[in-house]
């Protein structure tokens, strides 16, 4: 990633993050925080830049933030594996509580 801030964002009506996706890997989880605020997303997907990559991210972060997958996009990146998504109907503290429970 550039040194442009990753930290989470509130735009209006939602949370803009940034994410890094890590492909081929045995299971979909949440691998932390890079640092600079991405949030790092293992996916058991052959490609970060593939359609399928961005569909297995989007759906299992709406599994995790308990809110249907619609309500999620990519907007930036979708053939790269640094991305920036939008997330509608949640703030970016109740995105980042919901990814990282340890941490509230």
């Amino acid at each position: 990633m550039n040194k442009r801030d990753r930290e989470f964002k509130d735009p209006r009506g939602g949370a803009a993050i940034g994410v890094r996706v890590v492909s081929r890997t045995t299971q979909t989880e949440i691998a932390g925080k890079t640092e600079d605020g991405a949030v790092k997303i293992r996916l058991t997907a052959e490609s970060a830049s593939d359609e399928a990559a961005n569909k297995e991210l989007v759906n299992f972060l709406a599994a995790q933030l308990g809110i249907e997958a619609s309500k999620i996009e990519v907007v930036a990146g979708a053939e790269a594996r640094d991305k920036i998504l939008s997330i509608e109907g949640l703030s970016s503290v109740e995105v980042e509580a919901k990814l990282f429970p340890q941490d509230s």
